[in-house]
């Protein structure tokens, strides 16, 4: 049974304990340099990779001050990063349109969110890997908005054939003959906080500037630090000359969408054509 060797940074705390083999996940740490006796480390920036099965084999007595005030276990931060990103349709058409001047909704949906992570990536000099798209949006009324209907429905069901892609719809609400989303939002912040619980991100990326997700962000951050592990949320929007809304969502990162990645990811399928 190999043996790993801890230096808590910055306090220079040094001790070792035995580790069950085989290992069968590799951990990369922020605070904590991970030296396995035998020589088996790969040095990263002021960290190194360490071979564990489980955070739960960390030590408790360790020095709280030493992990930034988190809890008594480490909070892992991963190189290679999985990626859920939830997208609210409607709220990244508008901003598009906005933006760029499109007038109907012509985004290729998993193309964008792989292009953000790429550069994103790129710029924390990271791998950030695009496991699940969630894809949220109000359908119209097929009596109120025949259309606009057939194109949702024409769309929908051409994303819906690519396995990562999950679409969520709910008919829109009129008032006044205008359409209103109802429960949009709500049911993408549940499913963001259930796939928090079941750990099944890195990295929650959300297509919107709804502001309302602000507190989605703090409940992910706090789950995150309750199970021991690193999760960011980040939000991705459209920004160009004719768009005047600069900022992302509160308490997340935020990537700024420009027309020449939008148009890289643009869907040359031609969905309006059966309703034209």
């Amino acid at each position: 049974m190999p043996t790993l060797l801890f230096i808590l940074l910055p306090t220079v705390t040094i001790f070792s304990f035995p580790i069950p083999t085989p290992p069968v996940l590799c951990h990369s740490f922020s605070f904590l340099a991970i030296f396995p006796l035998d020589g088996q480390a790969d040095c990263r920036y002021n960290a190194c990779v360490g071979l564990i099965t489980d955070l739960e084999l960390l030590p408790t007595e360790l020095p709280l001050k030493a992990f930034g005030g988190f809890s008594r276990y480490m909070m892992a931060e991963f190189q290679n990063k999985r990626v859920i990103a939830f997208v609210d349709g409607q709220n990244l058409f508008n901003a598009a349109k906005q933006a760029f001047g499109y007038d109907y909704p012509n985004y290729d949906t998993v193309k964008l969110a792989q292009l953000v992570c790429e550069q994103r990536g790129q710029a924390q000099q990271e791998l950030w890997t695009l496991v699940k798209l969630h894809f949220y949006t109000g359908m119209p009324s097929p009596t109120k908005d025949e259309p606009r209907n057939r194109f949702w429905k024409t769309k929908l069901s051409a994303m819906g054939r690519n396995e990562i892609v999950q679409t969520f719809s709910r008919p829109l609400v009129y008032r006044n003959g205008i359409g209103q989303e109802k429960g949009i939002d709500v049911r993408l912040a549940l499913d963001a906080v259930r796939l928090a619980h079941e750990s099944a991100y890195d990295v929650v990326l959300i297509f919107s500037q709804d502001q309302d997700f602000s507190e989605l962000a703090i409940e992910i951050k706090r789950i995150a630090e309750v199970q021991g592990r690193w999760v960011t949320v980040s939000c991705a929007y459209p920004v160009g000359a004719g768009y005047s809304n600069k900022s992302g969502i509160d308490k997340t990162d935020w990537f700024k969408i420009d027309k020449t990645l939008y148009d890289e990811a643009i869907d040359h399928y031609n969905h309006r054509k059966p309703v034209e």
